[in-house]
């Protein structure tokens, strides 16, 4: 059981509207919001001056853990989130080993639940046969598909894989969308380079279009929710844009 928290004279953000007032939280969660709130119950936050605002949820983090955690890991990871008012995170799989079963989301979970601030999920990531894991596992926040190359076995980048996952199961899916073959064509033609600049060139906007493209295509054919992570092109936003305005 948690003790009472009365946090007084907030500056509370809703919309584009700014309320002072008292929150009351009970056994952590919001139980009263009003200027009525007696002084006596439990702990006392006066935040004269301050915003109060809503906790934001971050839906794509890399936190490394298991694996590669000094370059982060789910304490110094979810610490930052909570620095910077975000209350929640979804944990992406592309870990060493990579979160690809059940026992792997299990294994995260747990290391999540001893280190982590704040509340998170974690997504289960797909390869081109464990189908079963995907649909089977349980509470995850949604399959991810690195359709351009990745870490391990996570690289569903042929047409024949990706129908198979999006017409099997309800779960939403989230895909990093680049077209892997288009991005192996470029390589050779910059293999030489140093130039950093030559990355958007292999990565290009087109390969980002082609891969959206594909995506949205069999979420429509196949009802499935679709997160299209980190969409980075002016093309991409043109042919989304587009795709609503055609219902």
């Amino acid at each position: 059981m948690h003790e009472p928290l009365l946090i007084k004279n907030a500056t509370i953000v809703s919309g584009a509207s700014e309320t002072s007032s008292d929150v009351l939280i009970e056994n952590g969660k919001i139980s009263r919001v009003g200027s009525d709130i007696p002084d006596s119950t439990g702990n006392i936050l006066e935040a004269t001056g301050l915003y109060l605002i809503p906790g934001a949820l971050d839906p794509q983090v890399h936190f490394r853990e298991p694996g590669q955690t000094w370059k982060e890991d789910l304490a110094s990871g979810s610490r930052a989130a909570a620095a910077g008012g975000v209350t929640g995170f979804f944990d992406m799989p592309n870990n060493k080993p990579s979160a690809i079963t059940a026992d792997d989301i299990a294994a995260k979970k747990a290391l999540a639940a001893e280190k982590s601030c704040v509340n998170y999920n974690i997504f289960i990531g797909a390869t081109r046969d464990n189908l079963d894991e995907l649909n089977a596992v349980d509470n995850v926040c949604g399959i991810k598909i690195f359709m351009g190359a990745s870490t391990g076995d996570l690289l569903v980048s042929d047409r024949e894989s990706l129908e198979t996952i999006f017409a099997n199961g309800e779960r939403l899916i989230a895909v990093h969308a680049e077209d892997d073959d288009f991005i192996n064509a470029q390589k050779p033609k910059y293999a030489d380079s140093t130039d950093f600049a030559d990355h958007q060139h292999v990565r290009s906007p087109e390969a980002a279009l082609k891969a959206t493209q594909l995506a949205v295509e069999l979420s429509m054919r196949y009802k499935r929710r679709l997160h299209i992570l980190h969409l980075s092109t002016a093309d991409e936003v043109v042919f989304l844009v587009g795709r609503k305005g055609a219902g």
